[in-house]
């Protein structure tokens, strides 16, 4: 019987060893894919880089034509629309992770509504697209009259707004799952010391889980950061940049993803095709900031 028992034991340890060789080799592999792609947009990158120098970061104006090009209309682009959508989805993402994971969450209607986010998230970007063109966009067009400014209809605005439409289930599914797994005793105790149930959520809730919501807010921004189809197809696509923020904002632009989706199958020549691949080298490292940065904050909410 000692002997099974040792037998036993050898073959689950055995078996652990194994498997924690497959994980660091998977491991392995997904870090040797992240350089890969990051060595192959600096390699193809480079006739962009000797063409246009750092004032490809800066430029105002892109003309292939004239094969002049500059990816500042599209880094504004970028943030802007992503920040707007984060601004705009924020609210939405802590009320349904409250409501779910605190209020209701358990029951039929939890449920429908839980199944419902999720079926957001998994609908494709082009829906929303058509969505925005066909129902957003008439009603943009009618609010910007109203308020003195060109009724473009698509553009930034339109853009933020299917965004912030998009990104919500990211951050508000791991919201709920956050607030469901507040230990019972904590919010137990705030009760017996004749706490509300606001007080609960302001003071034992949210501190428990506000590094994890964070990250749910980091993540919904890089699914921001990277949407293509729904915002080429609201956003306007015009490389020009307005001088006044209110025309920027309403009025129609371009990101770095969409003009590489609108302009790569008719990159001609080899500085236009290397100037769009730098536009995506571009957004990976506004990427990777955006996402050391998200990581230091939490770490603060962590240690504090």
């Amino acid at each position: 019987m000692k002997n099974k028992r040792l037998d036993l034991s050898y073959a689950q340890m055995k078996w652990e060893a194994v498997f924690r060789v497959i994980l660091r080799i998977m491991s392995a592999i997904l870090i040797v894919i992240i350089i890969g792609v990051l060595i192959t947009l600096i390699v193809e990158s480079i006739p962009s880089i000797k063409s246009l120098g750092i004032g490809f970061l800066w430029g105002k104006t892109w003309d292939p034509v004239s094969d002049v090009y500059g990816a500042y209309p599209f880094l504004v682009g970028t943030l802007l629309t992503s920040f707007t959508a984060l601004i705009l989805s924020v609210p939405f993402i802590f009320a349904i992770a409250i409501y779910l994971g605190e209020y209701n969450p358990k029951g039929w209607l939890s449920e429908l509504l839980k199944n419902a986010i999720e079926l957001i998230a998994a609908v494709p970007s082009i829906i929303y697209g058509f969505w925005g063109l066909f129902v957003l966009v008439p009603v943009i067009r009618t609010f910007e009259a109203k308020i003195g400014v060109a009724p473009y209809g698509v553009g930034v605005f339109a853009s933020s707004l299917v965004l912030a439409v998009m990104i919500i289930p990211y951050g508000a599914s791991l919201g709920i799952t956050l607030i469901r797994m507040v230990p019972s005793p904590l919010k137990e105790g705030a009760y017996a010391l004749g706490a509300t149930r606001f007080e609960v959520i302001r003071s034992v809730i949210l501190p428990y889980t506000r590094s994890g919501l964070f990250a749910g807010i980091l993540l919904s921004l890089g699914r921001a950061l990277g949407e293509t189809m729904a915002v080429t197809m609201l956003i306007g696509n015009t490389s020009a940049i307005a001088s006044k923020f209110k025309d920027v904002f309403f009025g129609p632009g371009n990101t770095m993803a969409s003009v590489i989706a609108n302009e790569f199958t008719e990159a001609d020549h080899t500085v236009y095709l290397s100037a769009l691949i730098e536009l995506g080298l571009v957004l990976f490292f506004v990427t990777v900031v955006i996402n050391l940065i998200g990581k230091r904050i939490i770490t603060k909410f962590t240690n504090n």
